[in-house]
């Protein structure tokens, strides 16, 4: 039986955006270890599914999939955002 995480996406750390983060996303747990290519060095596996990622509007509606198509999963839960409020003379203290 395949299992999957289901998670909300973190908010880009390189923007100050926050587009696509109400989203949850299940992304399938790899079943395999990961081997290197003898002739490219590359690693990779047979396993096609860790290459798959759906989104969805609700954690609901990706719990309901999940057990839909008897998929195994988990939850983690988002993390706790904090707001760092300062001055900006503490710039240059």
């Amino acid at each position: 039986m395949p299992t999957a995480r289901i998670y909300q996406r973190p908010k880009n750390a390189m923007s100050s955006g926050r587009a696509r983060t109400q989203e949850w996303v299940l992304e399938f747990e790899p079943s395999e270890a990961k081997r290197a290519d003898p002739l490219t060095g590359w690693a990779g596996s047979g396993d096609t599914r860790n290459q798959v990622k759906l989104a969805f509007p609700t954690l609901d509606a990706a719990k309901a999939y999940a057990e839909r198509e008897g998929v195994a999963f988990h939850v983690v839960p988002a993390p706790v955002r904090t707001l760092k409020l300062q001055a900006y003379a503490d710039n240059f203290r």
